[in-house]
């Protein structure tokens, strides 16, 4: 697979998340993107990052992938959405960065978190990267909104220490405004990943206008409840920080009236899902 020296691209470790990153797989070949897909000895990433608290248990290294089915209106990382916009690194490249913290990892009992973009549109680099990972005795996350759920197996599964899964909303026709896609295969993900009994951290993005129905916070605290393998849920509120990304992007941002969530909002939600026994923070 003909891909370009890697001093041709910029460094893979970015000093955030939310550095804005142009095109630099357009000189890769469909054909050699179709090949990369399929064996996963080939993936396209934004970008790593270090010192994050926010992305699983300790400090944690974060590759974020590029690629995303989802169009969330509120979305800080459009430049992920196609896989263009990725930098093409082999899997052997990729491990090889991972390696560099794998004892500061482990000494801060952290580990490592595969994001995106949606990292199962590219699961065989996906499961291949976090299976190195988990090699290396590093714990290992997978960030995902879980629609592709079902392009991971058994024993891929056995590779993902723990999953933070992004439920974005309860009411589906908000959930297909608000994303432009499906609610039911995200849950059906969950579901499954209840009846594996595989770590789970839920992921709630507190939207006002759009996810701050307590009612449908309610009725997604009691699904979450029942499934009895959900460690903690993250209410995140919305943020702005992405905004200039869909500027610079040309892209048409619809939520410049949104302002974030108070306080009060934040606590009241949390304990929405605390009165179902869950661990909400």
């Amino acid at each position: 697979m003909s891909v370009a020296h890697p001093t041709q691209y910029p460094p893979l470790e970015a000093k955030s998340p939310f550095e804005l990153r142009g095109t630099w797989s357009s000189t890769v070949s469909d054909d050699e993107v179709r090949a990369a897909l399929a064996s996963g000895e080939m993936g396209f990433l934004h970008s790593f990052t270090t010192g994050s608290a926010v992305d699983g248990p300790g400090v944690r290294v974060v590759a974020w992938t590029t690629g995303c089915q989802f169009r969330c209106l509120y979305c800080h990382n459009p430049d992920t959405w196609t896989l263009n916009k990725g930098i093409p690194v082999t899997i052997e490249r990729a491990t090889a960065e991972l390696r560099k913290y794998r004892h500061g990892l482990r000494t801060m009992s952290g580990g490592f978190t595969l994001s995106g973009g949606e990292p199962l549109m590219q699961d065989r680099f996906a499961v291949k990267l976090l299976g190195a990972a988990h090699e290396m005795g590093i714990h290992t996350a997978l960030d995902t909104n879980g629609s592709f759920g079902h392009r991971l197996s058994e024993e891929d599964l056995k590779v993902i220490d723990l999953v933070l899964l992004d439920i974005k909303c309860w009411d589906r026709d908000i959930h297909r405004r608000l994303t432009g896609m499906e609610l039911e295969p995200v849950l059906e993900f969950a579901r499954r990943l209840a009846a594996a009994r595989r770590s789970v951290w839920l992921r709630y993005v507190l939207v006002p206008t759009f996810t701050d129905n307590i009612n449908d916070i309610g009725h997604l605290a009691e699904f979450v409840a029942e499934l009895n393998n959900v460690q903690r849920v993250d209410v995140l509120p919305f943020h702005q920080m992405g905004r200039f990304k869909w500027k610079e992007l040309h892209l048409a941002y619809t939520l410049d009236e949104i302002r974030p969530p108070s306080a009060e909002l934040v606590r009241t939600v949390c304990e929405q899902f605390r009165a179902h026994g869950l661990n909400a923070v």
